[in-house]
């Protein structure tokens, strides 16, 4: 009896309970549904919508220049004047000849007077009477057409001033002070501030395969937190020969302030999909000819595998068509180590 409870002892000391196995610790990522395509990213520029290039309207030598390139004007603002002396000598060869044909309109006047009363008393002639008449409607047509002459002179005085026709801003000159220039030669562009766009050079082949519902991100360079969205408003007919290239023209939805004119911009092409998720292909585990990913159950702290429909993948990313939802934490390293319903280990400021 003694050997035989001695046996139980030594039996029951034998059989220890093994400790629980510790969560393992992983890796994961949160899936975000992406609604957007991304088609590429490019340079651009901020530019004035209108743009107007001025010039002369007579030809002359620039005598002075009042502005600089970059600088904010207002509606009639003097931007640069021509030596005016030819103009000034032409307005007064016409005034003179102005002054003397108002001159004959007059004498012709007063001799028409004195044809037509000597005619009423019965002693002048007809024929001279006509002839005077004659006379005074000649004298004033030359007068009239002096007066036209010495109006367009007048003009022509006036526009060896260029001026504003606008508030705008001066983006470049083509003309220097002492230059001689042609009538309606190009001088100086002139942008209006007010509206503003997106301007990009794309690459032919793929201005032809742009979506209608594309859309563009509009971000400053220098400082990316500037951004706003725009959509195609114009793209030139015809690409550049040497760089097969076309522009475009974007129509913002919002106009930062720190979009001034000139500023550099990246311009992102993006057009709207079926949403999708995408996940690093690290988290892809291919067994039994599936495709699988581990998904983190939070309240258990525990992994359940999911099979998953894989649209496109690469060496670092894969875009998942089915099989995850947003929100769903799934492991992305690891991934041939973990068993149904493990428990793990996620560090919470993770995503």
């Amino acid at each position: 009896m003694t050997v035989l409870l001695g046996g139980i002892l030594l039996a029951g000391c034998g059989e220890k309970e093994q400790p629980p196995e510790p969560p393992r610790p992983v890796l994961h990522i949160e899936a975000r549904a992406q609604s957007e395509a991304s088609l590429g990213r490019f340079a651009g520029s901020i530019q004035a919508r209108y743009e107007s290039v001025l010039g002369f309207r007579v030809g002359g030598r620039i005598a002075r220049r009042s502005v600089d390139v970059g600088s904010e004007v207002s509606k009639g603002t003097l931007l640069a004047a021509l030596d005016p002396t030819d103009q000034q000598n032409e307005l007064r060869a016409r005034q003179g000849d102005l002054a003397r044909l108002e001159a004959q309109w007059i004498n012709a006047q007063d001799n028409a007077r004195r044809q037509q009363e000597l005619f009423d008393r019965g002693v002048g002639a007809r024929a001279q009477l006509e002839n005077a008449q004659t006379g005074l409607r000649t004298a004033a047509a030359a007068k009239d057409q002096a007066r036209a002459a010495a109006r367009q002179a007048e003009d022509q005085l006036g526009y060896s001033e260029l001026r504003s026709d606008y508030d705008g801003v001066v983006t470049a000159w083509h003309a220097e002070a002492g230059q001689v220039v042609a009538a309606g030669q190009e001088v100086v562009i002139l942008a209006r501030p007010d509206v503003k766009e997106a301007v990009i050079d794309l690459p032919a082949a793929l201005v032809e395969q742009l979506p209608r519902d594309v859309r563009f991100a509009v971000a400053a360079q220098l400082e990316p937190s500037i951004a706003t969205h725009g959509r195609i408003r114009e793209v030139e007919p015809q690409a550049e020969r040497s760089t097969r290239t076309r522009r475009v023209r974007l129509s913002l939805e919002e106009t930062p302030p720190g979009f001034r004119l000139g500023t550099s911009v990246s311009v992102t092409l993006s057009t709207a999909i079926t949403p999708r998720i995408e996940l690093p292909t690290s988290a892809l585990l291919e067994a039994d000819g599936q495709v699988r990913v581990w998904v983190i159950d939070r309240q258990n702290h525990s992994v359940a595998s999911r099979p998953v429909q894989v649209l496109e993948r690469d060496a670092e990313r894969a875009v998942l068509s089915a099989g995850v939802e947003p929100g769903d934490w799934v492991v992305t390293a690891g991934v041939n180590s973990l068993k149904e319903g493990q428990t793990i280990k996620t560090d919470e400021g993770q995503r």
